[in-house]
Parts: structure tokens; C-alpha cells; sequence
């Protein structure tokens, strides 16, 4: 009896080997992705960024943490479509410039005091988190916090970090928002590591997130915020 024949869409071996090369390629393609990933997103060097900004060349996604000594701005990039963070000149940080280690040593004692606070469980942070409380990804950046904004004139300081300081000390003191941030006990060190950690969030290029931000500098001028 001659042999019937068989589609190969009922064929066990073609699936066999299909399912191979799709895992094959798949494995393939994850491999390269990590490892893409894992050069986007890691954090520059000092000489790095000095470099960066003195020939006004495209900064590493993540700055070295020494970004706490430049003025950090956010504009949208017509080429790509969002906003994207912008470093310009340097300038004091609670009235000094940090070194290599001395900015390291701030932020990591921000990320874990941000931990230990559990801040996520209220804000979100890059993309991460809750949103019963504003986003802080740019919270550096929001105009509240800046000269002649409520925040600043509110807490009596003359500098953003100062007046961000202040605020994390004692937030029941500054009724801002109808969600009043409660009082963490977070020290005037723990404040500083704080403030640093989210002006270097604030420099990291997010793809644009959170979307619009810029939209709060129209809503600062006619009455609107987007702080605490």
C-alpha cells in the first residue's frame, strides 16, 4: 500500500524541531538584550561626565553621582520625540562641590534611607512604586521647589536642596498637599542623602518618564504644582 501523505503541520518532527530553533533564537536574543541593557543603564564616571559636558557630548543614561554638582534642566528633544535631561554648569550643593567618593557615599545613604523609609509604598520612583503620593522620578525638577516657587518661600531656605531638606525633616510643619506626607523621623544627614539621590534621579534619561513633566512648568505659572 503506497504511503499516504502527510502534512507537515501534523508532522511531530517539524514541531520538534521548530520549538528548537525558536528557543534557540529566543535564548539568543535575550542574551544580547542583557547585556545591551546592562551598558544603558550603567552609571558613568566622573572623568566621564566632566568630558560630557565640557564638549557638550551625549551623557551615559545614569551620570556618575558627582551629576549632584551641575545644574540639571529638562527639555523636549524634537529628534527623539521626549524630554530628555539636560547637564549645564556646576554648582554648589549644600553649599560645597562633592568629590567622586564624598557623592557616592550621599547617594547610597539616600537610596537606603529611600529603602528603609519605604517611599515607594506612597511615590514612585522610576516607574516603580505607588501612586497615592506624587511621582518623584523629577521631583528636582518641579518648579515648586525652585526660586520664587511656593515650596522654597514656604520653608524660608534659598536653595532647592535646602528647602527639599527642610520639607523631609519636618513635612507636617508644610501642609502642601490633601495627602500630607507623615513624619519619618528622617534626620538632617539622612534629608541630605535624600535630596541627593533625587537630584540624581532627576538626571537619569528615563525615555521621557514620567511623560509631560515639562507640562508643570505651565502649571506653576498659572497656579497649578506638582510638588508634595
Amino acid at each position: 500500500m503506497a504511503n499516504e501523505n502527510k502534512s507537515v503541520w501534523t508532522s511531530i518532527s517539524f514541531w520538534r524541531r521548530s520549538a528548537g530553533w525558536v528557543t534557540g533564537f529566543a535564548t539568543i536574543l535575550l542574551i544580547w538584550l542583557t547585556f545591551d541593557t546592562l551598558g544603558q543603564i550603567r552609571m558613568g564616571t566622573d572623568e566621564e561626565l566632566k568630558e560630557a559636558v565640557a564638549q557638550q557630548k551625549e551623557i551615559n543614561r545614569v551620570p556618575a553621582p558627582t551629576v549632584i554638582n551641575y545644574h540639571i534642566n529638562y527639555k523636549m528633544d524634537e529628534k527623539r520625540g521626549h524630554e530628555v535631561p539636560v547637564i549645564g554648569k556646576k554648582e554648589l550643593f549644600f553649599g560645597k562641590e562633592w568629590n567622586p567618593q564624598e557623592a557616592a557615599e550621599l547617594l547610597h545613604l539616600g537610596k537606603l534611607t529611600s529603602q528603609a523609609k519605604n517611599c515607594m509604598n506612597c511615590h514612585t520612583l522610576l516607574g516603580n512604586g505607588a501612586y497615592y503620593a506624587p511621582d518623584l522620578t523629577k521631583a528636582w525638577l518641579d518648579k515648586a521647589w525652585q526660586k520664587g516657587g511656593p515650596l522654597q518661600a514656604m520653608t524660608g531656605k534659598n536653595t532647592v536642596e535646602e528647602a527639599m531638606a527642610e520639607f523631609l525633616q519636618h513635612p507636617s510643619q508644610y501642609p502642601t498637599h490633601a495627602r500630607m506626607m507623615p513624619d519619618l523621623g528622617i534626620t538632617a544627614d539622612e534629608a541630605k542623602g535624600l535630596v541627593a539621590f533625587l537630584k540624581h534621579m532627576s538626571s537619569i534619561d528615563t525615555n521621557g518618564f514620567p511623560r509631560n513633566f515639562s507640562k508643570t512648568v505651565e502649571q506653576f505659572k498659572t497656579g497649578g504644582t506638582n510638588a508634595h
